[in-house]
């Protein structure tokens, strides 16, 4: 068996290995998953974006190629705001989409692209992330201590905490603490600093992940937070993460999240380490 091939991305610092897998050839365990995932015994990522056509899985989609999603511990995912930018990218360059527009599939249903240069030449990727919903209020527990939170809805959970402290002195090594009844799946968890009306600070920790550089449904989910909160339920805002920045618009029954998508290397897996991982 020749080698697999691979690349790594990432989009504001949230790194994924992108498999090209048309025709859904690959078994894609999640001990494969959690294997490439591993910063030390794998190649290293918060997430593996699978290139695999929609046909392929079965999808209802008007997209040519859907994103099979999986999180760092081998467990299915929705939705990924910065996976689908760095995805959308590999389609435009392997020239498997002409752009620059064009629709991905994922489970979280169909996401409009377009993939854009800048005045500078620098590329970004404005996705369509669909509408987004207030669910609810809940609370979280960081650091031993209590925080209230929104509940929303980006195609995926999310639990939003606005609060007055720095979100850079939060302590997101051990996981926070939620209501597993209101998210018996897990939740992603943002904490979020307002800098002003139009500009937010936030950290998150993933579901399946831990703490990772950026989310990009957490950033659309920390928008639309913000504004519920202060009584809005559209609006723009910068969101600066530990990553980078990216600039989320929320609209009546739509949200749009636009960012940069980067790759660092590309290469083949050893096929005899892949086969090794083969058992379930």
């Amino acid at each position: 068996m020749a080698g697999i091939e691979f690349l790594k991305g990432h989009g504001t610092q949230n790194d994924f290995v992108l498999l090209p897998d048309p025709d859904a050839a690959l078994e894609l365990t999640g001990k494969r998953v959690a294997a490439l995932c591993d910063r030390q015994q794998g190649i290293g990522a918060d997430g593996v974006l699978r290139v695999v056509r929609s046909s392929a899985m079965g999808a209802d989609s008007k997209g040519e190629w859907f994103m099979d999603y999986r999180n760092a511990d081998g467990s299915i995912a929705e939705m990924c705001g910065n996976g689908v930018r760095v995805f959308a990218r590999y389609l435009v360059e392997a020239g498997l989409e002409a752009g620059p527009e064009f629709v991905i599939g994922t489970r979280a249903g169909d996401r409009p692209v377009r993939v854009q240069a800048d005045a500078s030449g620098e590329l970004s990727v404005t996705v369509h992330m669909g509408p987004v919903t207030v669910t609810g209020t809940s609370v979280a527990v960081v650091g031993g201590r209590q925080v209230s939170g929104v509940a929303v809805d980006v195609g995926n959970p999310h639990l939003v905490s606005v609060i007055d402290d720095d979100v850079s002195t939060l302590d997101l090594s051990r996981a926070p603490r939620y209501d597993t009844e209101l998210f018996p799946e897990g939740v992603n968890l943002e904490f979020v600093n307002l800098l002003g009306p139009d500009a937010l600070r936030m950290r998150v920790h993933e579901r399946g992940v831990g703490e990772t550089r950026a989310c990009g449904t957490g950033t659309v989910a920390a928008v639309a937070a913000a504004l519920h909160l202060r009584g809005d339920d559209t609006g723009e805002s910068t969101v600066d993460i530990p990553g980078g920045r990216v600039v989320v618009t929320v609209g009546k029954g739509t949200s749009t999240l636009t960012g940069p998508a980067a790759f660092v290397a590309r290469g083949e897996l050893d096929a005899a380490w892949w086969d090794s991982l083969g058992e379930r």
